[in-house]
């Protein structure tokens, strides 16, 4: 049959085909095009200390991918939410690619080390996951690794009853195996969108 003789016929040729190649595609083998922090100066070499007070740097890193959050362990609310959507993700990724999962390292930085001491950071991620790595430094080694990750944050005023809160951006930065900026991940949309973006950019 010459399928070109008639514009139905070649029509449900071509749909047919599209169905196909879209059924015969994982998720992962659709190209997403580029990612959008590439070229980004964001993220770069520190020098910090982790819970056990053991020196970390960047490049303890390179070959993994790298989701880095920037936060305090005394937040009433939004560090614990968007840890708890990240872990989420991260969790709902392993399900879907675990080999892929096992190249991910969650990060999390203090940005309140006054009071984020070495045992209060154990605590603070060991609640969410075991595989969250929690950062700490000196108020220079902050302020120096915050600028490096285009990260704000400031002391905010007294709360009622003793302590402070503090203010600071919430954005959760994607990096690649050679810790170049890929992406932000959405957790403000919950944790299927994280599952989501992760899924696009760790390949």
């Amino acid at each position: 049959m010459n399928i070109s003789a008639n514009p139905h016929t070649l029509l449900g040729f071509f749909a047919a085909s599209a169905v196909f190649l879209l059924a015969s595609c994982g998720p992962n083998e659709i190209d997403p095009g580029e990612p959008p922090l590439t070229g980004a100066t964001i993220g770069g070499d520190f020098e910090l200390s982790n819970s056990a007070d053991e020196t970390v740097r960047w490049a303890d890193f390179d070959g993994k991918y790298r989701v880095v959050y920037f936060g305090y362990a005394y937040c009433p609310d939004i560090c614990p939410t968007d840890m708890q959507r990240i872990t989420q993700g991260l969790n709902q990724f392993a399900d879907n690619d675990p080999e892929m999962a096992e190249q991910v390292q969650p990060i999390f930085i203090t940005i309140d080390p006054e009071r984020d001491t070495g045992e209060v950071l154990e605590e603070f991620t060991g609640a969410f996951s075991e595989d969250l790595i929690g950062l700490r430094g000196t108020p220079e080694q902050t302020a120096a690794v915050a600028d490096t990750f285009k990260v704000f944050y400031s002391r905010g005023e007294d709360a009622p009853g003793g302590g402070y809160l503090m203010n600071h951006s919430g954005i959760v930065y994607l990096f690649g195996p050679a810790g170049e900026p890929l992406a932000t991940l959405p957790t403000d949309e919950g944790a299927d969108a994280v599952t989501a973006e992760l899924a696009k950019w760790v390949r």
